[in-house]
This record gives structure tokens, sequence and C-alpha cells, in this order.
């Protein structure tokens, strides 16, 4: 898998961050299902850039945040710290796109927030980042 492959991965993932930080902060009643729903799609695109780097290969298909965490726990035993964040945001990947929406307050939108931020600030991750950007 080519290194501009998985910085795609990277970049994709900050721009679902950084629609769901701006959402929160800007707009006014705040969207809280598409903010938790792209804390979930930033998630979801950390951990396949890191399985997509790992194993050289296209990412399962899957909004299984469980299911990628383990898979990169398979190279390293230290995203075992993140499957709490991912089992938090995995019901954002599809149920709250359609009815009946998740009965959702500003404290879940914080703490999707907070989850995302952590994955994406991951060492392992932060890591890979770094060889990213300077191949």
């Amino acid at each position: 898998m080519g290194c501009e492959f998985i910085f795609e991965w990277l970049y994709i993932g900050d721009m679902d961050l950084a629609v769901a930080e701006n959402s929160a902060a800007t707009m006014h009643p705040k969207p809280i299902e598409l903010i938790c729903y792209h804390c979930h799609q930033a998630a979801e695109k950390y951990l396949k850039a890191y399985v997509a780097f790992k194993t050289d290969d296209i990412p399962p298909r899957t909004h299984s945040l469980e299911t990628l965490c383990d898979l990169c726990t398979e190279h390293d035993a230290s995203f075992a710290a993140l499957y709490e964040n991912c089992k938090r945001l995995t019901p954002y990947a599809i149920q709250v796109k359609y009815p009946p929406l998740l009965d959702l307050d500003e404290s879940d939108m914080h703490r999707a927030l907070r989850c995302a931020a952590e994955i994406k600030a991951f060492p392992p991750l932060l890591e890979l980042r770094e060889r990213m950007e300077q191949e």
C-alpha cells in the first residue's frame, strides 16, 4: 500500500474531525448526531490507515471500530487501550443517520469529540502520521 494512500486515510480523518469540532464550536443549535457521526468517521479513518500500513492491503469494509481496533491490536498490543473509545463511537456510524435517532445530548457530543481526539493523538498513530509526512 503506497504512502499516499495511507496519508489520504489520515487526511480524510482529519477533515471529519475538523467538521465535528467546527460544528460543535460554531453551530446553534448544535447538530449533535452529525458531530458524533463525524467523530466516528474520523476514528474509522485513523484506524484504517494503521491497518493499511501494517497489512499493506486495503482495510476491511467495516464501520465497527472494535473490529478495526482488534486488527490494530494484532500488530501493536497498545491499541487495546483504545477499545473503550471505539466501543463508544461505533453506534454513531449508522444509528445517527436514520430514524429512530439515538437520544443524544451535549455530554454525548463532548465524549465523542474527546474519544476521536484521543484516537487521533494515540502515539502509534502519531508515529505513523510523522512517517507518512516524511516520505
